[in-house]
């Protein structure tokens, strides 16, 4: 199967389905519009509400692309570490009873849960989303407040692997989210699950995302030398403030270990890969032409140099 392993879902609970978006300050209100067209959802979701116009528009996606299917992405809220939600800092929520709703609905979509470690219900929870179909969990650490290092969350990492769900962990650093702790960005924190037997997916090759970031790209290849079920992805490589993590992740022992995703709906035009002298002219004119963001992932990630094979790993590392 071809598989797209990063696609999130955004939704304000028009729907009643429990998602929520914060729109209570100046530039969230500019960032709005700004995501419906990328989504390619501004003039639908008037009419249809936010939640039934990106399900729909997704699953057109998926079907008029070459992708069988895509990994869709709970998002919960951030806590601190005596178990406090921290609604207030977060930028968008969605259960995960939704995205397992979605899956069950669609052949299309695999459901990814959020959970985060500190919560009082963390490992019932999990135990919950793996019994009703969850095949993988996502959190940011960075934007979460997770350390997970943290020798209090042994417990939750040893059930993960117990259930065999790999842990989709943001790596590197972060614009589109809120970031609480910048620190937690670092894959050498992931160490400790990667000690208990889960398998990880170090999303974005723990690379850059603005100028100031710390790039701790080399730092993730290092520790892949050391822990065979460290993965990475290349979600987001395609855009213009990350495609320098790009070449790292195209040398040829490196993508045995890489997992395709486009982030989707973060912007995936092929700019960044060309001025850095990846992409030709020839296929970033060809990329413009697909309107379809999840194909024209593809297409960029493809031309760039990335291998089938990074497609079609994701389902070997599902449960």
């Amino acid at each position: 199967m071809k598989f797209d392993g990063h696609v999130h879902f955004v939704g304000d609970g028009s729907k009643g389905n429990g998602c929520w978006l914060r729109r209570n300050s100046l530039l969230d209100q500019v960032s709005e519009p700004i995501l419906k067209r990328q989504a390619g959802i501004f003039e639908t979701s008037r009419s249809l509400g936010l939640d039934r116009a990106y399900e729909q528009k997704l699953l057109g996606l998926i079907d008029t692309s070459s992708l069988d299917a895509v990994l869709l992405l709970a998002m919960d809220y951030p806590y601190d570490e005596k178990g406090n939600c921290l609604k207030q800092k977060a930028k968008f929520f969605v259960p995960n009873d939704h995205v397992l709703d979605l899956a069950k609905k669609h052949s299309q979509i695999f459901s990814a849960c959020s959970i985060h470690p500190a919560r009082k219900d963390a490992i019932e929870e999990l135990e919950r989303c793996a019994e009703h179909g969850a095949k993988v969990l996502k959190l940011l650490p960075n934007c979460h407040n997770l350390d997970c290092s943290d020798p209090r969350y042994r417990p939750f990492w040893e059930k993960l692997a117990q259930l065999g769900l790999p842990f989709l962990a943001h790596t590197g650093g972060e614009f589109s989210v809120p970031v609480l702790n910048s620190k937690f960005a670092d894959p050498r924190l992931l160490r400790l699950p990667l000690e208990c037997g889960v398998t990880v997916i170090a999303a974005h090759g723990a690379g850059k995302s603005g100028l100031f970031d710390p790039d701790y790209t080399e730092d993730l290849l290092r520790m892949m030398n050391e822990f065979k079920r460290l993965f990475t992805d290349n979600s987001a490589l395609a855009s213009p403030n990350r495609w320098r993590t790009l070449p790292a992740l195209l040398d040829a022992k490196v993508q045995d270990r890489v997992v395709h995703g486009s982030d989707f709906p973060i912007p995936s035009g092929g700019f960044g890969p060309w001025i850095g002298g990846l992409l030709s002219g020839e296929s970033y004119r060809e990329a413009r032409k697909i309107a379809n963001p999840l194909e024209r992932d593809c297409f960029i990630k493809q031309a760039v140099g990335f291998r089938e094979s990074t497609f079609t790993r994701l389902p070997d590392l599902l449960p």
